[in-house]
């Protein structure tokens, strides 16, 4: 039985308020928390992490985290087993997240235990299975998986007491919520399913940042990929046609998205993008592109996408964004970045090579003991890169040819 099976096992047994909200506090007696986690400044690596479970700092009392949630630098958050509706999104402020839960949900809740559908363009707040209690040296920082944005779903992590997404403050002890929001599509998730991840920094007690040195395999910027590259490998055998160069998500498609699928056809949910030398971009339309630079990311470091600048265009170019150890690392040549592309307010073109974002890179506290693309959980890190489309899909290039 794999990791997540049993997670979802555990999750069918909880009933009441566990249900609802599975994370609970630890005794502050836990053996060996430490008020200030003594490791040098930078992104936690996977074995510290794993330290981190068996310290105290990553709390659970529904489930034991699964061994496949532990990413080189980051760590796999699980759905709890109740989604709520909720009017609109909110940050709680001055109170807990449970507390201002309270005035915005529209329904009891939604048993996702054995599966339950998300309707597209609804906000929805599921409570996680994990809950931190942060040293007073640690901070962490979440984003959605890689799979998450490449379907267009939207999330991120709410804490108590918080004016900020995402961005969970040093000293935080208490429950974690996901925001859940579909653009494109109806999803049915699970109990025990993960969409988003989370890592640790621990903060540099000097103040000062030390300059990264960075290889010719970590570039700072990256292009739009919109013309088939000369390092794109060979088509397979069984391939009957061409690789499109992107893709377009369906607009109010009926097609149900379940997560926890790895067969959908692609036809039912993305129309494919042809070699172009220039896109125009509908406004609000969802696009998967690749960037032209192929990334390779050292052991040492870790990677995300800084936002693009608005002073250039309209234009969001990422969703999850952020790179492990060893992306890329597998392959000769290096991979692509997928961009999950979306315009705002007015049409917006592109052409061939243009500049969209840029990386930031981050020192790791300690070289990992595995990397990304070293292990079955990682999806993205060998030459399925090119095929854009999340682990969810069959391959286009294995599709006959029927539009």
């Amino acid at each position: 039985m794999s990791d997540l099976a049993g997670v979802s096992r555990a999750a069918d047994q909880m009933e009441g308020e566990q249900a609802s909200a599975p994370w609970r506090p630890q005794p502050l007696a836990a053996s060996g928390w430490p008020e200030v986690w003594d490791l040098p400044a930078g992104v936690v690596p996977r074995q510290t992490l794993r330290e981190a479970e068996r310290l105290g700092i990553i709390t659970t009392s529904a489930v034991e985290v699964p061994e496949s949630g532990f990413q080189p630098a980051s760590l796999d958050l699980l759905l709890g087993p109740t989604a709520y509706r909720i009017g609109s999104s909110f940050l709680p402020g001055d109170q807990t997240v449970k507390d201002r839960l309270g005035d915005l949900q529209i329904d009891k809740g939604i048993d996702i235990r054995s599966g339950g559908i998300l309707e597209p363009n609804r906000p929805y707040l599921i409570p996680l299975m994990e809950g931190l209690r942060l040293p007073a040296n640690v901070r962490a920082v979440t984003n959605p998986k890689s799979s998450t944005g490449r379907v267009d779903i939207f999330t991120r992590v709410v804490t108590d007491h918080s004016h900020r997404f995402d961005d969970i403050a040093a000293g935080y002890e208490g429950a974690l919520w996901l925001e859940v929001f579909s653009r494109s599509f109806l999803v049915k998730v699970h109990a025990g399913m993960a969409l988003n991840q989370l890592r640790f920094i621990v903060e540099d007690s000097s103040g000062g940042q030390v300059p990264l040195s960075l290889p010719s395999s970590a570039p700072e910027t990256v292009r739009i990929q919109l013309r088939p590259s000369a390092e794109e490998p060979e088509m397979e055998e069984e391939q009957v046609g061409p690789l499109p160069v992107g893709f377009k998500a369906k607009r109010n498609t009926s097609a149900l998205l379940d997560l926890d699928r790895r067969d959908h056809d692609p036809r039912e949910f993305w129309e494919p993008i042809w070699p172009t030398s220039q896109l125009v971009l509908k406004p609000e339309e969802f696009y998967l592109l690749r960037s032209r630079e192929q990334i390779s990311i050292p052991a040492e470091l870790a990677a995300e996408m800084v936002p693009f600048d608005p002073t250039s265009g309209e234009l969001r170019t990422h969703y999850a964004g952020f790179f492990d150890p060893g992306f890329g690392a597998s392959v000769p040549a290096g991979l692509p970045a997928v961009l999950e592309v979306r315009a705002h307010d007015v049409p917006f073109m592109l052409e061939d090579g243009q500049e969209v974002a840029s990386f930031r890179y981050q020192k790791l506290a300690g070289p990992p003991d595995l990397l990304y693309g070293q292990e079955a959980g990682s999806h993205y890190g060998d030459e399925r890169q090119w095929r854009f489309l999340s682990k969810h899909f069959r391959s286009w290039g294995q599709l006959p040819l029927r539009f």
